[in-house]
């Protein structure tokens, strides 16, 4: 992943997000590894995730749903964690922003259209 990905979000590590999130580290861990959720080390450290993943919106506290599936159709496509991370986090040409942002904005069908293509 560019280091520009690195400098133009804010990433925190497992025990950071679950504090943020207000849930266990155990949870987030199942997240991953049942692929609905997106983590990844930089220059050997622990593993982060980046705030746009997490949401901690009053009553709506956790992982997007919609980033949830849309990790699935990268992952299932193919597409190694660090690509799909590097995806979501890069502006993309079709959407006209990157497909975090176009996922916040509900632009889920576009996204994953593109995602599964990109996955073949």
């Amino acid at each position: 992943m560019t280091d520009s990905l690195w400098t133009s979000y804010t990433w925190r590590t497992l025990t950071e997000s679950a504090e943020y999130l207000g849930i266990e580290v155990k949870r987030l861990r199942s997240l991953i590894k049942d692929r609905a959720l997106l983590a990844v080390k930089h220059d050997d450290g622990p593993l982060q995730i980046p705030e746009p993943f997490l949401c901690s919106e009053a009553g709506n506290v956790g992982i997007p749903e919609e980033l949830k599936g849309t990790v699935m159709v990268l992952l299932d496509g193919g597409m190694s964690d660090m690509s799909a991370m590097q995806w979501l986090l890069s502006e993309d040409e079709s959407l006209g922003t990157t497909p975090i942002k176009a996922l916040e904005q509900g632009r889920k069908k576009e996204v994953r259209r593109i995602a599964g293509a990109l996955a073949l």
